[in-house]
């Protein structure tokens, strides 16, 4: 069975899942190893790998430490093109579809996609949905698109059925890293019943109470990053949360 394979399954049985989000860049190999050992532990269900901005080009590098120490699916989160390894299980491609920039909806697509089609790489298409956080976020400045407002879930609930519509197999919403505040639930739950593929959220996700109520609300993966760089303990806690719900 694929990834989405298994996501689509778990999503019919109502069953959550946990994603961490690591960094390349952020993460030193001690730290990286020490996070990869307490995500095993915690039985979190995937790793995505990327982040806006990767200058070390520690990409295959970290996904080899990963893949080395756990079973963990690695799925890349890519922030360009550029962000595309075979040492990972998945891709997300990921089309901005909450912004007007051509590029991030359709231009960097192909150029990518002869290194896709040559790849053994699972390739998931995915709708992405950056949501206003309260401060401006790395992916709003680099995408160069403006995030929906975060009191406007009528335009979330729109753009996330177009997406489904349009053939994509997700739907991401994500606040941003470090957002300085998480999506609402009133507009997971909005954006949940509007669609039938799962929902992806992300951003601004602090603690197991959080992403307990992300669940509630309607969303079938939670992704957490910024929160779990700095206190790898949280990882075993939010896993806890959100395979309860």
């Amino acid at each position: 069975m694929n990834i989405y394979e298994n996501i689509v399954k778990n999503k019919a049985k109502k069953k959550k899942q946990f994603a961490i989000l690591v960094d390349p860049d952020k993460l030193n190999v001690k730290d990286l190893e020490k996070l990869v050992s307490v995500a095993e532990k915690s039985k979190t269900d995937y790793i995505f790998i990327g982040g806006s901005l990767i200058t070390d080009n520690k990409l295959d590098e970290c996904l080899r430490i990963i893949n080395n120490q756990s079973k963990i699916p690695t799925v890349l989160f890519p922030g360009s093109v550029l962000q595309v390894s075979s040492k990972a299980k998945a891709i997300l491609l990921l089309s901005v579809i909450s912004g007007r920039n051509a590029e991030m909806l359709i231009g960097k697509h192909v150029i990518a996609a002869p290194l896709l089609k040559s790849s053994k790489l699972e390739i998931i298409s995915t709708g992405y949905m950056l949501i206003e956080s309260g401060k401006a976020t790395s992916v709003s400045y680099m995408s160069n698109t403006t995030p929906i407002p975060s009191n406007k879930k009528d335009i979330a609930v729109c753009t996330a059925m177009a997406g489904e519509m349009l053939g994509m197999k997700m739907i991401f919403m994500d606040a941003g890293s470090g957002a300085k505040q998480a999506i609402t639930e009133e507009m997971i739950t909005a954006v949940s019943k509007s669609i039938s593929i799962p929902l992806i959220i992300g951003g601004g996700i602090r603690t197991p109470e959080k992403a307990l109520k992300n669940c509630k609300a309607g969303a079938d993966i939670i992704v957490v990053g910024t929160a779990i760089e700095k206190k790898f303990s949280i990882i075993s806690e939010i896993s806890a949360a959100i395979h309860s719900a």
